[in-house]
């Protein structure tokens, strides 16, 4: 029973990793790269390219988290018997986890719509407390970021001070 089970989670796992890199990866012959996205003017901020490209990053995002959900939910529809309990244990203990992260994602979900919302009345890449800009180092590391690092740092730290 343990070869049969083996077999069986080794190639779901194998394509969810190389699904995951050319997603990253992928771009547009003329598109921008990070590198040039980083390159560019503090007047350019937030112009049209730099909006298209962080839409385009959240949409990529947006369709993989989908994605991995859809293979979730088949993953989880399939009944296999194990007559060893570890067995039995091991797949129930990987399938807790994948939906823990599941409900990452789901979450990030959120996020990711809340950021397109906001590239599209023209607020992304401006702090919602103090109108700053966030910064496209900090953008590229986290595209839903809604604060700038000052304000986020202040919003930790009362954070920390309340729960104490």
């Amino acid at each position: 029973m343990v070869a049969k089970a083996t077999p069986k989670a080794t190639p779901k796992a194998a394509p969810k990793a190389a699904a995951k890199k050319p997603v990253a990866t992928q771009t547009a012959p003329g598109a921008l790269t990070e590198e040039s996205l980083l390159k560019m003017s503090d007047d350019d901020y937030m112009n049209e390219a730099q909006q298209a490209f962080f839409k385009a990053r959240l949409e990529g995002m947006k369709a993989e988290m989908i994605d991995n959900a859809r293979e979730t939910g088949e993953h989880l529809k399939e009944n296999e018997a194990f007559a060893d309990p570890n067995d039995r244990a091991t797949v129930e203990e990987e399938n807790m986890l994948e939906q823990r992260v599941r409900d990452r994602e789901r979450k990030l979900l959120k996020k990711i719509d809340q950021a397109l919302a906001r590239i599209k009345v023209g607020e992304f890449g401006y702090c919602k407390e103090t109108g700053e800009p966030i910064g496209l180092a900090r953008l590229l590391a986290r595209p839903t970021a809604d604060l700038s690092i000052e304000a986020q740092e202040k919003h930790e730290r009362m954070e920390k001070l309340f729960a104490e």
